[in-house]
């Protein structure tokens, strides 16, 4: 796969929100599962896909939670499934208890029973976060990204770290976009490697006829390391 593509791929790998047929299940469509999941669950979840840390966890990571419903919820069909699921969430959040807790034993002991959430939270939005949960939060999407993120760890850092910043948002390795590719700004600044750093960090205006007035905006945020090895690979 060229390097352009992995790129856009790679992008739409980290936008995704389920690849299975479940999403038919009907939700509240004005609230947003995925920014509700962020202000009411990420105080005591691990809400990254996959898990980023499991340090000081008051409460099971999502994707662990979200696994083991897989496994724990029989049907017919993965909308039923998925419908079984949202269900059962809704009630328990608000009202949990030992009887109907799924979590093993091993669980319960680690984590403790689960608050009532009642009065923090809503059961139209626990059901539009078990929604978006349950069909993100999939070994299929997992295995996705995986898979993503080994091609974009085969990219030299400097590519990578141009991924991370966004940077391909105007810019590709060897085609023009709002700004010029890389190869031509390598070319250009080929002895001026500050120029390059410069131009990161400060942002630029009027230099490349081709962005037809665009302008380079600031990274004033990119830490020092990061400069570096973008202007080298770059450069």
């Amino acid at each position: 796969m060229k390097p352009t593509t992995l790129l856009i791929s790679f992008g739409i790998v980290l936008s995704i929100t389920g690849c299975n047929n479940t999403t038919s299940v009907k939700t509240n469509k004005n609230l947003d599962g995925k920014l509700l999941l962020k202000q009411k669950c990420n105080s005591c979840h691990n809400i990254n896909f996959p898990p980023k840390n499991f340090d000081n966890e008051m409460a099971p990571p999502m994707m662990s939670i979200s696994f083991h419903f897989q496994d724990w919820f029989k049907a017919n069909t993965d909308a039923e499934k998925l419908q079984n699921q949202i269900s059962f969430v809704k009630e328990y959040v608000l009202n949990p208890s030992l009887d109907k807790a799924y979590c093993t034993k091993d669980m319960l002991k680690k984590y403790g029973l689960m608050p009532s959430q009642k009065g923090k939270v809503t059961k139209d939005e626990v059901e539009a976060i078990a929604h978006y949960v349950f069909t993100t939060f999939t070994p299929q999407n997992l295995a996705q990204k995986q898979k993503a993120l080994q091609k974009l760890h085969s990219l030299p850092l400097g590519e990578q770290l141009s991924i991370k910043y966004k940077c391909i948002s105007c810019h590709r390795k060897d085609k023009r976009l709002v700004g010029p590719s890389f190869n031509e700004i390598g070319e250009k600044y080929k002895n001026n490697i500050k120029h390059i750093k410069n131009s990161i960090k400060n942002g630029s205006k009027g230099i490349w006829k081709s962005s037809h007035g665009a302008s380079m905006p600031p990274f004033k945020n990119i830490s020092p390391k990061d400069l570096e090895i973008i202007s080298k690979w770059i450069y």
